[in-house]
Protein backbone atom coordinates (compact mmCIF):
# COMPACT_ATOMS: atom_id res chain seq x y z
CA UNK A 1 0.00 0.00 0.00
CA UNK A 2 1.43 3.39 -0.97
CA UNK A 3 -0.26 5.42 1.75
CA UNK A 4 -0.27 2.86 4.85
CA UNK A 5 -0.91 4.69 8.11
CA UNK A 6 -0.62 8.14 6.82
CA UNK A 7 -3.45 10.69 7.66
CA UNK A 8 -4.83 12.18 4.57
CA UNK A 9 -7.10 15.18 3.88
CA UNK A 10 -9.20 15.88 0.95
CA UNK A 11 -11.28 18.76 0.39
CA UNK A 12 -13.96 19.12 -1.64
CA UNK A 13 -14.02 15.43 -1.45
CA UNK A 14 -17.98 14.63 -1.34
CA UNK A 15 -17.93 14.74 -5.18
CA UNK A 16 -16.11 14.29 -8.38
CA UNK A 17 -12.38 14.42 -8.43
CA UNK A 18 -12.17 14.39 -4.90
CA UNK A 19 -14.41 11.70 -3.84
CA UNK A 20 -11.96 9.68 -6.19
CA UNK A 21 -9.22 10.42 -5.04
CA UNK A 22 -10.51 10.26 -1.02
CA UNK A 23 -11.14 6.70 -2.01
CA UNK A 24 -8.17 5.88 -3.64
CA UNK A 25 -6.21 7.04 -0.68
CA UNK A 26 -8.31 4.92 1.37
CA UNK A 27 -7.46 1.87 -0.54
CA UNK A 28 -3.71 2.09 -0.48
CA UNK A 29 -4.16 2.56 3.34
CA UNK A 30 -4.51 6.28 4.77
CA UNK A 31 -6.55 7.12 7.55
CA UNK A 32 -8.78 9.64 5.26
CA UNK A 33 -11.01 13.08 5.87
CA UNK A 34 -13.89 13.56 3.82
CA UNK A 35 -13.57 17.39 3.91
CA UNK A 36 -17.13 18.99 2.22
CA UNK A 37 -19.48 21.74 3.11
CA UNK A 38 -21.82 19.24 1.75
CA UNK A 39 -22.42 16.94 5.40
CA UNK A 40 -24.52 14.07 4.06
CA UNK A 41 -22.39 13.67 1.11
CA UNK A 42 -19.31 13.67 3.27
CA UNK A 43 -20.52 11.38 5.46
CA UNK A 44 -21.71 9.40 2.24
CA UNK A 45 -18.14 9.18 1.20
CA UNK A 46 -16.67 7.87 4.22
CA UNK A 47 -19.57 5.54 5.20
CA UNK A 48 -18.66 3.75 1.38
CA UNK A 49 -15.05 4.01 2.76
CA UNK A 50 -15.59 2.47 5.27
CA UNK A 51 -17.77 -0.62 4.48
CA UNK A 52 -15.42 -1.13 1.41
CA UNK A 53 -12.56 -1.50 4.45
CA UNK A 54 -10.99 1.11 4.75
CA UNK A 55 -10.58 3.93 7.41
CA UNK A 56 -12.30 7.41 7.03
CA UNK A 57 -14.19 9.97 8.61
CA UNK A 58 -16.26 12.95 7.51
CA UNK A 59 -15.83 16.80 7.90
CA UNK A 60 -18.14 19.29 7.68
CA UNK A 61 -15.90 22.38 6.23
CA UNK A 62 -16.71 25.65 4.43
CA UNK A 63 -12.94 25.80 3.75
CA UNK A 64 -13.69 30.23 2.79
CA UNK A 65 -13.88 30.36 6.42
CA UNK A 66 -10.43 30.08 8.62
CA UNK A 67 -12.31 29.56 11.92
CA UNK A 68 -13.91 26.57 9.84
CA UNK A 69 -11.16 25.12 8.64
CA UNK A 70 -8.90 25.13 11.64
CA UNK A 71 -11.47 23.53 13.55
CA UNK A 72 -12.19 20.97 10.50
CA UNK A 73 -7.87 19.97 11.06
CA UNK A 74 -7.92 20.30 14.95
CA UNK A 75 -10.67 17.11 14.81
CA UNK A 76 -8.48 15.42 11.94
CA UNK A 77 -5.88 15.60 14.18
CA UNK A 78 -7.96 14.73 17.32
CA UNK A 79 -9.09 11.32 15.92
CA UNK A 80 -6.00 10.29 13.42
CA UNK A 81 -3.19 12.02 14.36
CA UNK A 82 -1.19 14.85 12.69
CA UNK A 83 -1.49 15.12 8.88
CA UNK A 84 0.25 13.79 6.60
CA UNK A 85 -0.93 14.56 3.01
CA UNK A 86 -3.39 17.81 2.19
CA UNK A 87 -5.33 17.68 -0.92
CA UNK A 88 -6.69 21.46 -1.55
CA UNK A 89 -9.60 20.40 -3.87
CA UNK A 90 -12.58 22.29 -2.96
CA UNK A 91 -13.77 24.04 -5.78
CA UNK A 92 -16.98 26.51 -6.77
CA UNK A 93 -17.95 27.70 -10.28
CA UNK A 94 -19.64 30.71 -11.12
CA UNK A 95 -19.27 31.35 -14.87
CA UNK A 96 -20.42 34.78 -16.46
CA UNK A 97 -18.60 36.64 -19.00
CA UNK A 98 -16.44 39.20 -17.54
CA UNK A 99 -18.38 42.39 -18.08
CA UNK A 100 -21.63 40.82 -16.34
CA UNK A 101 -19.46 39.38 -13.36
CA UNK A 102 -20.77 40.28 -10.02
CA UNK A 103 -18.54 41.13 -6.57
CA UNK A 104 -20.38 38.29 -5.18
CA UNK A 105 -19.59 36.18 -8.23
CA UNK A 106 -16.06 36.77 -8.16
CA UNK A 107 -15.68 36.41 -4.09
CA UNK A 108 -17.50 33.46 -4.13
CA UNK A 109 -15.02 31.70 -5.86
CA UNK A 110 -11.79 33.45 -4.91
CA UNK A 111 -13.27 32.97 -1.15
CA UNK A 112 -13.19 28.95 -1.49
CA UNK A 113 -9.89 28.30 -4.20
CA UNK A 114 -7.61 30.93 -2.90
CA UNK A 115 -8.30 31.58 0.74
CA UNK A 116 -9.52 27.98 1.35
CA UNK A 117 -6.33 26.61 -0.16
CA UNK A 118 -4.68 29.44 2.15
CA UNK A 119 -6.31 28.45 5.17
CA UNK A 120 -5.89 24.77 4.84
CA UNK A 121 -2.09 25.44 4.28
CA UNK A 122 -1.35 26.77 7.29
CA UNK A 123 -3.82 24.68 9.48
CA UNK A 124 -1.28 22.03 8.37
CA UNK A 125 2.23 23.19 7.91
CA UNK A 126 3.33 23.57 11.64
CA UNK A 127 3.17 20.00 12.10
CA UNK A 128 4.32 19.60 8.77
CA UNK A 129 7.28 21.64 9.86
CA UNK A 130 7.72 20.27 13.35
CA UNK A 131 7.81 16.84 11.94
CA UNK A 132 9.73 17.05 8.78
CA UNK A 133 7.52 15.60 6.26
CA UNK A 134 4.20 16.20 4.41
CA UNK A 135 2.62 16.48 1.14
CA UNK A 136 0.74 19.03 0.12
CA UNK A 137 -1.40 18.74 -3.72
CA UNK A 138 -3.20 21.62 -5.11
CA UNK A 139 -5.82 20.88 -7.42
CA UNK A 140 -5.76 23.22 -9.86
CA UNK A 141 -7.04 23.10 -13.49
CA UNK A 142 -6.06 23.62 -17.52
CA UNK A 143 -8.07 26.92 -17.15
CA UNK A 144 -5.39 28.10 -14.75
CA UNK A 145 -2.66 27.48 -18.06
CA UNK A 146 -5.50 28.55 -21.03
CA UNK A 147 -7.87 30.19 -20.03
CA UNK A 148 -11.81 29.83 -20.54
CA UNK A 149 -14.20 31.70 -21.96
CA UNK A 150 -17.05 32.97 -19.38
CA UNK A 151 -14.78 31.78 -16.05
CA UNK A 152 -12.95 34.70 -15.84
CA UNK A 153 -12.60 34.42 -11.55
CA UNK A 154 -11.61 30.60 -11.90
CA UNK A 155 -9.19 31.22 -14.01
CA UNK A 156 -7.73 34.03 -11.75
CA UNK A 157 -8.32 31.98 -9.21
CA UNK A 158 -6.99 28.59 -10.28
CA UNK A 159 -3.77 30.55 -11.26
CA UNK A 160 -3.19 31.94 -7.96
CA UNK A 161 -3.40 28.44 -6.69
CA UNK A 162 0.12 27.83 -9.01
CA UNK A 163 1.45 30.77 -7.30
CA UNK A 164 0.90 29.16 -4.33
CA UNK A 165 2.70 26.12 -4.76
CA UNK A 166 5.71 27.58 -6.33
CA UNK A 167 5.96 29.75 -3.72
CA UNK A 168 5.26 27.33 -0.99
CA UNK A 169 7.37 24.66 -2.01
CA UNK A 170 10.62 27.08 -2.11
CA UNK A 171 9.45 27.95 1.10
CA UNK A 172 9.18 24.25 2.48
CA UNK A 173 11.42 22.16 0.70
CA UNK A 174 14.17 22.54 3.65
CA UNK A 175 11.71 20.95 5.87
CA UNK A 176 10.93 17.76 3.37
CA UNK A 177 7.65 19.05 2.63
CA UNK A 178 6.86 18.40 -1.48
CA UNK A 179 4.15 21.00 -2.57
CA UNK A 180 2.99 20.28 -6.45
CA UNK A 181 -0.29 20.55 -8.21
CA UNK A 182 -2.51 18.83 -10.78
CA UNK A 183 -4.04 20.57 -13.91
CA UNK A 184 -7.14 18.23 -14.80
CA UNK A 185 -9.34 19.13 -17.93
CA UNK A 186 -12.75 19.14 -17.21
CA UNK A 187 -14.31 15.91 -15.25
CA UNK A 188 -16.60 16.68 -12.75
CA UNK A 189 -20.00 17.42 -12.07
CA UNK A 190 -19.29 21.09 -10.84
CA UNK A 191 -17.86 21.39 -14.70
CA UNK A 192 -21.10 19.94 -15.97
CA UNK A 193 -22.62 22.99 -17.23
CA UNK A 194 -19.22 24.26 -18.89
CA UNK A 195 -18.25 20.20 -20.29
CA UNK A 196 -21.91 20.45 -21.86
CA UNK A 197 -22.27 23.98 -23.44
CA UNK A 198 -22.86 24.37 -27.04
CA UNK A 199 -20.15 26.93 -27.24
CA UNK A 200 -17.33 25.24 -25.81
CA UNK A 201 -18.47 21.63 -28.30
CA UNK A 202 -15.03 22.20 -30.16
CA UNK A 203 -12.60 22.23 -27.63
CA UNK A 204 -13.39 18.35 -26.76
CA UNK A 205 -12.65 17.61 -30.48
CA UNK A 206 -9.16 19.48 -30.33
CA UNK A 207 -7.92 17.15 -27.64
CA UNK A 208 -6.10 14.04 -28.89
CA UNK A 209 -8.22 12.11 -27.02
CA UNK A 210 -11.21 13.86 -28.62
CA UNK A 211 -13.11 12.85 -25.16
CA UNK A 212 -13.58 14.74 -21.57
CA UNK A 213 -11.96 12.76 -18.62
CA UNK A 214 -13.86 10.86 -15.62
CA UNK A 215 -12.27 11.75 -12.37
CA UNK A 216 -11.00 8.05 -11.85
CA UNK A 217 -8.63 9.02 -14.50
CA UNK A 218 -7.11 11.87 -12.63
CA UNK A 219 -6.98 10.42 -8.73
CA UNK A 220 -4.14 8.09 -9.99
CA UNK A 221 -1.75 11.52 -10.24
CA UNK A 222 -2.84 12.44 -7.08
CA UNK A 223 -1.56 9.14 -5.59
CA UNK A 224 1.35 9.56 -7.02
CA UNK A 225 2.26 12.78 -5.80
CA UNK A 226 1.43 11.83 -2.15
CA UNK A 227 3.78 8.79 -2.51
CA UNK A 228 7.36 8.17 -1.66
CA UNK A 229 7.74 7.61 -5.00
CA UNK A 230 7.56 11.40 -5.81
CA UNK A 231 10.23 12.33 -3.45
CA UNK A 232 11.92 14.57 -5.65
CA UNK A 233 9.07 16.16 -7.11
CA UNK A 234 8.09 19.30 -5.63
CA UNK A 235 6.97 23.07 -7.04
CA UNK A 236 5.43 21.19 -10.64
CA UNK A 237 1.96 21.37 -12.24
CA UNK A 238 1.46 17.96 -13.72
CA UNK A 239 -1.82 18.21 -16.75
CA UNK A 240 -3.93 15.74 -16.73
CA UNK A 241 -5.90 17.21 -19.55
CA UNK A 242 -6.40 14.71 -22.15
CA UNK A 243 -3.51 16.19 -24.29
CA UNK A 244 -4.68 19.90 -23.93
CA UNK A 245 -1.84 21.37 -23.31
CA UNK A 246 -0.71 20.83 -26.66
CA UNK A 247 -3.80 22.18 -28.87
CA UNK A 248 -3.73 25.59 -27.03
Amino acid sequence: MLLKDKVAVVTGAAQGIGRSVAELYAREGARVAVVDVKTDDAEKVAAGIREAGGQAMAVTCDVSDRAAVDEAAAAVKAAYGPIDVLVNNAGVTRPAMLHKMTQEEWDVVMGVHLHGSFYWLQAVVHDMIERQRGWIIFSSSSTAQNGSIGQINYAAAKSGMLGMVRTAARELGRYNILVNAVAPAAATEMTLKIRTDPRFADGVKRLPLRRHAEPEEIAPTFLYLASDAASYVTGQVISVDGGGMMVR
